[in-house]
């Protein structure tokens, strides 16, 4: 079940402001993304939208994790992608939605209508172009995501995860220890990541051991040594896969 948020909150005040596709808006594009927003939460389990279904509004995510998959014929799904907070859901231009999109935790989205959006981008090279920023940023993910399934191991998927929302929750660059809203169980996780849940546990429990994270309750987690992390991604320094 989906429930309404008529929350009036002033895009100025959005956490995700200075991420999202309208960090470039100036304040008369601001107000005009007033009149086609509306913000819409979904529990955790909803289907946000359907593959093959008409493609009506686009959304940020203000809050919460949602997964990317696509259902092959025989019923087998494969989770695609993994949208944090600021990440953009849609493409304009385009009029029927490309994958599943499902909540993992509950997720609040901004919410614009496609129309309008679209309209507006033609009036705004600038958000046109943070759009293209984003969806290269995107690509990149993509590519990292099949090195991540494809190559490396159980410890180096754990540490990539956790590099990842280090990398999203930090906007400073800050490598001393960072602490984090854990938005996902170790089950999400271990189906996220294509690994056993006993497995997320051992993994995680080894790098706490080795003093590179902590935790501080149920949904807290804190990365004590970020350079640790990154080391044991199995990537090297600048980012390619270690062969």
């Amino acid at each position: 079940m989906t429930k309404l948020n008529l929350s009036s909150e002033n895009c100025i005040e959005c956490p995700i402001r200075h991420r999202a596709v309208c960090s470039r808006c100036d304040a008369e594009e601001m107000i005009t993304l007033e009149t086609m927003k509306s913000y819409r939460t979904y529990s955790a389990g909803d289907v946000i939208l359907w593959r093959g279904e008409p493609l009506e509004f686009v959304a940020s995510v203000v809050s919460g994790v949602a997964n990317l998959s696509k259902t092959l014929e025989d019923g087998r799904t494969q989770m695609v992608g993994m949208l944090l907070p600021s990440d953009f859901i849609g493409r304009p231009g385009r009029t029927h939605v490309e994958f599943d999109v499902t909540a993992t935790t509950d997720v609040t989205l901004c919410r614009f209508e496609r129309l309008p959006f679209e309209r507006m981008l033609e009036r705004t090279p600038h958000v046109a172009g943070r759009l293209m920023e984003m969806a290269l940023d995107e690509l990149d993910a993509a590519r990292d995501w099949m090195i991540l399934l494809g190559r490396k191991s159980a410890r180096e998927k754990i540490a990539t995860f956790l590099d990842l929302l280090a990398r999203r929750g930090t906007l400073n660059g800050d490598v001393g220890q960072i602490s984090l809203e854990f938005p996902m169980t170790r089950d999400q996780i271990a189906n996220f990541l294509g690994l056993t849940l006993e497995t997320v546990s051992r993994q995680m429990n080894a790098l706490k051991k080795e003093g590179l994270i902590a935790f501080s309750g149920r949904k807290k987690l804190d990365i004590v040594d970020l350079i640790g992390l990154r080391q044991a991604t199995g990537d090297d320094a600048d980012g390619g896969l270690i062969i």
